[in-house]
């Protein structure tokens, strides 16, 4: 009897899981994968489908602030003290919350600087922020995805691919 029940168990756990389906924008090759990748997410209405890395950090670090259909950039963020903030300072910005604070303080008051990343607390919040703000850009755990953002291909990577670089456990950044 106990095998039975084992395996109506797996059955169904299986069936639930395989009906839930994945976040627009993740291939469905690999959800585990994705699970502690970080996505780059921007407006639906946003053409860019692909960024280098390094793009990426140059729009991050506000050294670019237009996209190429003339829009201004904006950059949302999670607070300090979340993970994937913690993340994105250590792989894109390449340094800690103190130098990254000096970065924009110094940035902004010598004019090299327009605007620093808007700080939101949720992820929730950072998705109702890019679906809202055609220019904006932001980043979340690529399970938390939904259909009101669009994600941006990584070094022609999305987060479920296998060499995608944005994690929350930091591997080697090239």
């Amino acid at each position: 009897m106990l095998p039975r029940i084992v395996v109506f168990c797996l059955l169904f756990i299986t069936t639930i899981l395989l009906s839930a389906g994945l976040p627009a924008g993740l291939a469905p090759q690999s959800r585990a994968a994705s699970d502690d990748s970080l996505a780059i997410v921007v407006n639906r209405s946003n053409p860019v489908e692909n960024l280098s890395f390094n793009e990426l950090r140059k729009i991050f670090l506000g050294e670019q602030t237009h996209w190429s259909n003339g829009r201004r950039i904006t950059v949302v963020m999670l607070e300090p003290g979340k993970t994937e903030r913690q993340a994105v300072l250590a792989q894109i910005y390449k340094m800690g919350e103190k130098d990254f604070n000096n970065y924009f303080l110094h940035g902004m008051f010598t004019g090299e600087i327009h605007a620093a990343p808007k700080a939101l607390p949720t992820s929730t919040e950072v998705r109702k922020f890019v679906l809202n703000v055609p220019g904006a850009i932001g980043y979340v755990k690529a399970p938390e995805v939904d259909d009101s953002v669009k994600v941006v291909r990584v070094e022609s990577r999305l987060p479920s691919e296998k060499d995608y670089m944005l994690r929350l456990h930091a591997r080697p950044v090239r």
